[in-house]
């Protein structure tokens, strides 16, 4: 009965129109009437506490060090040293689109903006050049879905702050992952553009490659010093965060020299509007997820899905499956927000890691990013390659393919996951 109740509500609120944020919170309030614990008093603490974490602060940062990366040049540089150790291959440009959005994804954590600044770079130098237009945004659409994999990511922090699970294991964990689906990114693009007739950019000489690659040194070290501080315990995530802001205003304004004093009150409204949606959305699913809890919605789930519990890989590989296809109707952060609580207490009863989960669970959102109808970084490359929707998924569905199966292979393989994190702890 109460998950009829959280189903209905939920959908009926966000069908005429409610925010996801309040549709939380009037599914938190059916709940709430249907057990006979209705107490507005309760629900206004309840946000607060949601709102009133340490881990959290780590979002701000990082959304602020995103834009600073953007304004300052950084990423700029990251794309012109892909150009000039690989942009004279043949499909080069493409290739020049995948690192950089590795290298981009270990600073920013934002998929959407990734993929716009890849694109806003790339996407007119392809088009130029002879690529097929669609085929190119499919690509970084698909490199822009990396970011909430590798460290720092958005994503996995609003995971490990919902289900309580370390963030810092998180963040190595995610690493692997995101590099496997950057490979293959390049696998699939050198077979879909073997025989593309398209102009080779120049091969650029060594004194031009060292040129390039001294120029982009500062900004491949921001992701190296992120990842390393992660790893040697010099600084939580949360401090990574305000480390990586300082990292990129100071290489942006006095190295690179391209973020004058005057752009920083705006990227700094910039980032603290982005901040508020995230931060309220968490607090009212904190909300959902307080209530959800004492509704025993979480038992009557696991009831559903117990035929699956005896295998673990089964029960990953159905509610991987279930995450997909709620992803081509919900965005990222309401997927996250609403399956979080409600599979966490399945996941912990069938003995599955829940770092290993949090890890998956967060790709197959991130692939849920440009799925139709609502993916966001297919609506973002549209508008930056002026082409339609159909001509994207056109192009797309090669490299949405090759990342759903990186997914399928670590829910058969765990190993591949659970063992390079290993490594790293």
């Amino acid at each position: 009965m109460t998950l009829s109740l959280f189903t209905l509500s939920l959908l009926g609120a966000m069908a005429l129109g409610v925010p996801i944020a309040f549709a939380l919170l009037v599914c938190a309030v059916v709940l709430m009437l249907a057990t006979g614990q209705v107490d507005t008093t309760v629900i206004s603490q309840k946000v607060i506490e949601g709102a009133d974490s340490f881990p959290l602060l780590a979002i701000p940062f990082f959304m602020l060090a995103g834009e600073l990366m953007n304004a300052g040049g950084i990423s700029k540089r990251i794309v012109d040293v892909a150009l000039a150790w690989v942009g004279h291959i043949r499909g080069g440009l493409g290739l020049v689109a995948i690192f950089a959005a590795v290298v981009m994804a270990a600073i920013s954590g934002s998929a959407a903006a990734d993929a716009a600044a890849l694109g806003t770079l790339l996407i007119p130098m392809m088009r130029s050049a002879g690529y097929d237009v669609p085929r190119a945004a499919g690509l970084i659409a698909a490199g822009g879905v990396i970011a909430p994999v590798i460290p720092p990511s958005i994503g996995l922090i609003v995971f490990g702050v919902i289900a309580n699970v370390s963030i810092g294991k998180l963040f190595l964990a995610g690493i692997f992952p995101g590099l496997y689906m950057g490979l293959a990114l390049v696998l699939t693009w050198l077979w879909v553009a073997r025989r593309d007739r398209v102009q080779v950019l120049p091969r650029q000489d060594g004194r031009a490659r060292l040129k390039a690659a001294l120029d982009g040194i500062w900004a491949l070290l921001m992701p190296a010093g992120i990842i390393g501080g992660l790893k040697f315990g010099i600084f939580t995530p949360t401090e990574a965060g305000v480390a990586a802001c300082v990292y990129a205003f100071v290489i942006g304004a006095f190295v690179y020299r391209e973020l004058p004093l005057r752009r920083l009150y705006p990227i700094l409204v910039s980032a603290a509007k982005s901040t508020a949606v995230v931060v309220f959305l968490i607090a009212c699913a904190l909300v959902s997820a307080w209530i959800i809890t004492l509704s025993e919605v979480p038992q009557q789930v696991a009831d559903l899905l117990a035929p699956f519990t005896g295998s673990p890989i089964l029960l990953m590989a159905v509610i991987m499956v279930i995450v997909v296809i709620v992803g081509t109707a919900l965005d990222f952060a309401p997927t996250l927000m609403i399956l979080t609580p409600v599979l966490m207490p399945v996941v912990k009863q069938a003995g599955i890691d829940p770092v290993y989960f949090g890890v998956l669970f967060i790709m197959n959102n991130a692939i849920g990013l440009i799925t139709p109808p609502v993916g966001i970084v297919l609506n973002v490359m549209c508008g930056v390659a002026r082409i339609p929707l159909g001509s994207l998924m056109r192009g797309l569905w090669p490299f949405l393919w090759a990342e759903l199966a990186v997914l399928a292979l670590l829910v058969l393989f765990p190993s591949l996951v659970m063992v390079p994190l290993g490594w790293l702890r």
